[in-house]
């Protein structure tokens, strides 16, 4: 359902209705030298584009280091020479105020003042927000009495705004990441926050009156916050509004054994959604401040994915913050990006290049297909492979090799329409006999237009556990991490968790997805893996303890197909 834009404004929130009683607290505004080039919202988005988050990072809690490696300047000219133009700031207050609970401790707002210039002196696009202290002062939910509630977030975003005033346009504000909230009385406060954020930083001085920001519905969900954002009345910053996109969450959560995406139903889903909020906000610059398809995801299913909330999002000129846990997109030791065709491919689709994409499943099939990889299984022939791909109307220009030499076309790989068929004589070049299983080699793939993409030779086996069973009492009430040895991908495609009689462990209802999904556990909350272990959190391990029957848990892995997985008995 679409919501009117012109009906929205009809029940603004007046500012001086909003407002806290003065404050003791109240700092010395702001005074600038210099000039401020004041930019219009719709500049500032459509310059922002693409955006990357510095997540886990300042909003860590309690502190910067606690979640993920703190911020240092390499990381903005990694991201910088990777093409994002702007970077997203999420930074958490609560556990840095002093001893009165309403002064932010000044080394702190030094730090964010340090970390944004990170991004200002190499001419990026900033944009600061108070992250996750909407779970905790700023919890919607947690108290129906705002008084002080709101004194506390005006003078916050007043410190904050004191602070910060003096930098230049390029650094934008965001009131509050996320904010809870589901009911009437609730979206009414919130959006008597936006305002109080509002003259917070009015009264901050500075050159922030002019500064552009990006006001907020609940939870920033397009849903949400298209039934129940109010505009604000008599707004004189340049605004924009931001929402964030998560979804579908099965596949984004790795969540029900979902590992396929791409359909022309996932796809249209997708445009709805886009569509959908276009279309209640009409005439506002719009900034999608959050987004991923993380390194969970199949492959393929993430490289389609980057590729059509791009263009989609380009379609609607929405601006894109792509979201990094510091673990998922950016290596921070190294600066380099973990998956950088997905990387080339939102670049390209940035630029309304089209992008070549590999094939996959889309449906619920038993064995899945991934057209970013060829698998060679262990002990068999090599022979011919080959892999289709969606041209997108570019031309196949070369395949090169691991060392970048060009393979030979009708030699090492011939090309039938989209499919490309690589030679047996040119995969035996690199799986012998001694092979040993895992990633091998990879090939790059070059097109007419738009990101380069890999073909990677993967010797495979079924992975090894170093114990097939255990009681839950192992777990101590926490995690059971289970020493696996991978012999493939070095990451799990699902879980399921099945009692004697079939019967689901948790999540009942999947028994109606297709077969691949059902019985299957969630990501993060029934398990979790890392570099030799494959984990069963401690709430699985207490719900195998609740239904007080043995549970059998089947690790699956790439390629996903029968067969390749293997079972652990969680005994109680």
């Amino acid at each position: 359902m679409l919501f009117s834009t012109s009906s929205l404004v009809l029940s603004a929130v007046t500012l001086a209705s909003a407002l806290p009683a003065p404050d003791a607290l109240r700092t010395r505004a702001a005074t600038c030298t210099g000039t401020f080039k004041k930019l219009s919202s719709a500049d500032w988005v459509k310059a922002a584009n693409p955006g990357w988050n510095l997540g886990n990072t300042l909003d860590g809690i309690p502190t910067e280091g606690s979640w993920g490696p703190a911020a240092k300047p390499a990381d903005f000219d990694a991201v910088k020479a990777a093409g994002f133009k702007a970077v997203r700031i999420p930074v958490t207050w609560t556990d840095h105020f002093e001893a009165d609970g309403r002064t932010v401790n000044a080394t702190w707002l030094q730090r964010v003042s340090d970390v944004v210039d990170y991004a200002l002196t190499r001419n990026m696009y900033a944009l600061v927000n108070v992250h996750h202290d909407s779970w905790n002062e700023f919890d919607l939910t947690a108290t129906s009495d705002y008084t002080s509630f709101e004194s506390l977030f005006y003078n916050l975003w007043l410190q904050i705004g004191t602070k910060l005033g003096c930098k230049s346009s390029l650094l934008a504000f965001e009131p509050i990441n996320e904010p809870t909230g589901s009911t009437a009385a609730q979206f009414t406060e919130l959006n008597k926050l936006n305002t109080i954020f509002l003259q917070a930083l009015r009264d901050s001085g500075g050159f922030n009156a002019k500064r552009v920001v990006t006001l907020v519905g609940p939870g920033e969900d397009s849903v949400k916050t298209s039934q129940s954002f109010v505009r604000p009345a008599n707004i004189t910053n340049p605004w924009a509004i931001q929402f964030h996109y998560y979804s579908p969450y099965d596949l984004i959560f790795g969540a029900w054994g979902k590992t396929t995406w791409g359909s022309d139903a996932d796809k249209a889903a997708l445009d709805a959604d886009f569509a959908a909020f276009r279309g209640n906000f009409s005439d506002l610059p719009v900034v999608i401040g959050e987004w991923e398809a993380n390194n969970l995801v199949e492959t393929s299913a993430r490289w389609k994915y980057f590729d059509f909330l791009q263009t989609t999002a380009k379609k609607y000129s929405f601006t894109t913050f792509l979201w990094d846990n510091s673990a998922t997109e950016l290596d921070r030791s190294i600066e380099k990006f973990r998956d950088p065709v997905a990387i080339d491919i939102l670049m390209a689709a940035v630029k309304g290049k089209p992008n070549a994409v590999p094939d996959s499943t889309i449906d619920g099939s038993t064995t899945q297909v991934s057209s970013a990889f060829l698998y060679h299984k262990v002990g068999t022939n090599v022979t011919d492979q080959t892999l289709t791909y969606n041209f997108n109307g570019n031309t196949l220009s070369s395949i090169s090799a691991p060392n970048g030499n060009a393979l030979k076309k009708g030699i090492d790989y011939t090309v039938t329409g989209s499919s490309v068929t690589y030679k047996a004589s040119l995969l035996s070049k690199y799986i012998t006999a001694t092979t040993v299983a895992g990633p091998v080699a990879s090939f790059g793939l070059k097109f007419s237009k738009g990101a380069q993409l890999t073909a990677q030779l993967v010797q495979w086996d079924i992975a090894t556990l170093a114990s097939n069973s255990s009681s839950a009492a192992a777990a101590a009430s926490g995690d059971l991490a289970i020493p696996v040895t991978w012999k493939g991908i070095n990451r799990p495609a699902a879980v399921q968790a099945v009692l004697p009689d079939g019967t689901c462990l948790v999540d009942t209802w999947t028994v109606y997805l297709p077969a691949l999904q059902q019985c299957r556990t969630t990501y993060g909350n029934q398990w979790d893996f890392d570099s030799g272990h494959m984990i069963i959190k401690g709430s699985a391990v207490q719900a195998a303890v609740a239904a007080a029957q043995p549970v059998k848990f089947t690790f699956e892995f790439y390629p996903r197909q029968p067969g390749n997985n293997v079972t652990y008995t969680l005994t109680v």
